[in-house]
């Protein structure tokens, strides 16, 4: 590996304390509990709706105290960005005592009195500029998805109560991974006419990830007459491996039967948004009763292109080390618009040879009744469709010149490069398209920088102002 890409996964300033920082939150916590409780109501009620089961989609919250404790803070890196903005890397640990009841239709009132989170952000201030407040925006987010323990309150006494605790806290930290785990950011202007394009931080390239062989495998621990057939039948794993990456979507490999030292050699690319982000992976054993857990693995990115772009995992279960062994190697590709959008760098299933970004900064120009206008905007590439959260009049919000400050990314295979579709931009109301643009792949990937950035025309008087890149891959080297 070349010194370059050495260089940069080295690059540190030293951590230090944050005595200031904690000092600064402590004053402020009455002020940031307020704020994260107006926060929690307006975003997790609705996601709490869209995503529980059955009568717990009703469960609202009736109290939303954080507390007199305030988070801490500690270990922080400070860095320079590429694109000229500051990084902070720092360590939360939050033992809140906290007055929390969230209640529905037809469950019991459920209550949490402590959360305990631990994590690592990474919060970006970008652009720089030169008046004040000399900072455009901040964007907050989990390198990777915290560790989080809720305590309820003994709310009632009924047998389903662990299965409701287990599905609240999973709802919480998949809301928490959709906002603010990478490559998710949590956005906060900090100057009003902050340009969107200034402020993106796009993505440090991708992954090539090849899960190899295991080792050592053992068949998941059963008990009772599970373990009494294991024995008669000679039970062999089925074994297959699934990778988590951040927030970015999970990938499984395909099922090596009867193996206790299965290969696979399958290859997929995750896109990098931090070094320090974690690679995960979970053995399973493949069944038809339910799959068993075999063992859990996990480095960072950083260190595995550090030792050479090879790693091998050593496997626990429920927090206990095993025998089991799992390999992995690695080869990081930059994003560049200056790298071509090659065959030769996307060889197999899965593997891709770019990306395109589009950005959605604002709509203008919107005409109609205020409170009859919620707008949106679709993005369209062939059979892949992103869409912005939709905007609501309220008093003081500019509904005829939404901001939307969001990122779409789809990974292109060497097939969609050679026959592409077009980018098509639509701009809605609730449920109807209120006009559209289509811009031709052909003119991005022919425009300088392979970069078209504009207010689209998209009809009746309306325009979408949006980017549209394409980078290639090009090996790091």
């Amino acid at each position: 590996m070349a010194a370059s890409l050495v260089d940069t996964l080295t690059a540190s300033g030293g951590a230090e304390p944050a005595g200031f920082l904690n000092d600064l939150v402590e004053q402020l916590w009455p002020n940031i509990s307020v704020a994260g409780a107006n926060i929690a109501k307006s975003v997790v009620e609705p996601i709490l709706a869209s995503t529980l089961p059955g009568p717990l989609s009703s469960l609202h919250f009736v109290k939303l105290d954080f507390g007199h404790v305030p988070i801490r803070l500690s270990n922080v890196d400070v860095h320079k960005t590429a694109n000229q903005g500051i990084k902070l890397d720092l360590d939360v640990h939050w033992e809140g005592e906290c007055d929390i009841e969230l209640d529905g239709n037809n469950v019991p009132k459920i209550g949490i009195e402590k959360v305990h989170l631990k994590g690592r952000l990474s919060v970006l201030l970008s652009p720089l500029l030169n008046v004040i407040p000399l900072i455009g925006a901040a964007q907050v987010a989990f390198i990777n998805p915290p560790d989080l323990k809720l305590d309820f309150t003994d709310a009632a006494s009924f047998a389903d109560f662990s299965l409701i605790k287990k599905a609240v806290k999973n709802t919480i930290l998949s809301i928490i991974s959709g906002m603010a785990v990478l490559p998710n950011r949590f956005l906060v202007k900090l100057d009003a006419n902050n340009d969107y394009f200034n402020t993106y931080q796009p993505h440090l390239g991708v992954l090539r990830l090849t899960v190899g062989r295991a080792s050592g495998i053992a068949g998941p621990k059963k008990s009772g007459a599970s373990r009494l057939l294991a024995k008669i039948v000679k039970d062999v794993p089925d074994c297959y491996v699934k990778v988590n990456i951040g927030a970015e979507e999970e990938w499984r490999t395909s099922v090596q039967k009867n193996k206790h030292d299965p290969e696979w050699n399958e290859t997929h690319d995750f896109l990098v948004t931090d070094f320090e982000q974690n690679i995960s992976v979970d053995v399973q054993d493949d069944d038809l009763g339910g799959d068993d857990d075999i063992g859990l693995g996990q480095t960072n990115i950083k260190e595995v292109l550090l030792n050479g772009g090879s790693h091998e995992l050593s496997l626990t279960h429920n927090g206990d080390p095993t025998d089991g062994r799992l390999t992995i190697q690695a080869q990081f590709y930059h994003l560049a618009a200056d790298a071509p959008l090659s065959a030769q760098n996307s060889q197999g299933q899965g593997q891709i040879c770019g990306l395109a970004t589009i950005l959605i900064a604002s709509a203008l120009g919107l005409s109609g009744q205020p409170k009859e206008l919620n707008p949106s905007v679709k993005v369209t590439f062939g059979d892949k469709e992103f869409a912005t959260a939709a905007k609501s009049y309220t008093p003081g919000t500019d509904i005829f010149n939404p901001s939307f400050d969001q990122a779409f990314k789809i990974p292109l295979t060497y097939e969609m490069v050679s026959n592409p579709a077009n980018f098509r931009i639509s701009l809605m109301n609730k449920k109807d398209v209120s006009g559209s643009v289509e811009v031709p792949f052909q003119d991005v990937f022919g425009a300088p920088g392979m970069l078209i950035a504009d207010n689209l025309d998209v009809g009746n008087g309306a325009s979408v102002r949006a980017s549209i890149s394409l980078t290639g891959l090009q090996l790091a080297q």
